[in-house]
């Protein structure tokens, strides 16, 4: 039976989507079979997965607007054991589209059903806002990782997110978790990434991963490439920290 996790934090430019990417390709890398789907209309998993995200015939808002199934929305990527469901700016517009259909906030979850024992692990990108379709990924997941950049402001935001999530688990999804906070975009010659990440951990009582993502200038070239970092560069920081954050979490679902 797959897991599936949310990557999440409606705060934009926090790692999510970076954290989506090589999250999924190092844990395909491990041998574990693997569906990213990308809730985001900016698409940037997809094509950060080496897709041509304006010419896939079947993405995630057929899927949403019950266009296709969910076999059929499945892409495979270069990388072995990794699959995606991509996603273009056409998902811009699926949150009216769904205004007057019944149960829109298990759209996502009632077709990842059909799929979901066929992998290890499902990871949602979610969209950097709390809509339907955040909701809708929170419905489908089993828990939720939040991406929290190193950086004064960090925690702003924190609060709306954590209320979101116990909404959900109180009215639509009882098994909802916290997968747990992964830091991002640290920088260790800065005083500041270092309080950030002790202001946190003495105001959050999360559960927060060891691993620490560095910022690495590989990591921010690899999307442009379409691949993830620990096929752009293998040995780099930054791709060693996305192996460290799979093994946690795969230690953490056992």
């Amino acid at each position: 039976m797959g897991r599936t996790i949310a990557i999440a934090n409606q705060k934009g430019g926090v790692g999510k989507t970076t954290t989506a990417i090589n999250l999924s390709a190092s844990l395909a890398e491990m041998g574990k079979k693997v569906l990213t789907i990308d809730m985001d209309p900016q698409g940037n998993t997809t094509s950060g997965l080496g897709l041509e995200k304006e010419e896939m015939e079947y993405t995630i808002y057929e899927l949403i607007l019950g266009e296709a199934p969910v076999k059929k929305c499945m892409a495979e990527t270069s990388i072995k054991n990794l699959y995606v469901i991509p996603s273009n700016v056409d998902l811009a517009g699926a949150e009216i589209e769904l205004l007057g259909i019944n149960n829109k906030e298990y759209i996502l979850k009632n077709e990842v059903d059909y799929v979901k024992d066929d992998f290890d692990y499902i990871i949602i990108d979610c969209p950097p806002s709390l809509n339907m379709l955040t909701i809708n990924a929170m419905t489908t997941a089993d828990t939720v990782l939040v991406p929290i950049q190193c950086e004064y402001y960090a925690l702003e935001g924190l609060s709306q997110l954590m209320h979101t999530i116990s909404l959900v688990q109180s009215r639509l999804n009882p098994n909802l978790q916290m997968e747990g906070v992964v830091f991002t975009m640290y920088d260790a010659r800065t005083n500041l990434s270092l309080e950030v990440v002790e202001n946190v951990k003495s105001n959050l009582n999360q559960t927060i991963y060891k691993t620490i993502i560095p910022r690495n200038i590989r990591l921010a070239e690899a999307p442009s490439h379409g691949i993830p970092i620990n096929v752009y560069d293998p040995k780099s920081a930054g791709a060693e920290s996305y192996r460290q954050l799979a093994k946690e979490v795969i230690e953490r679902g056992q």
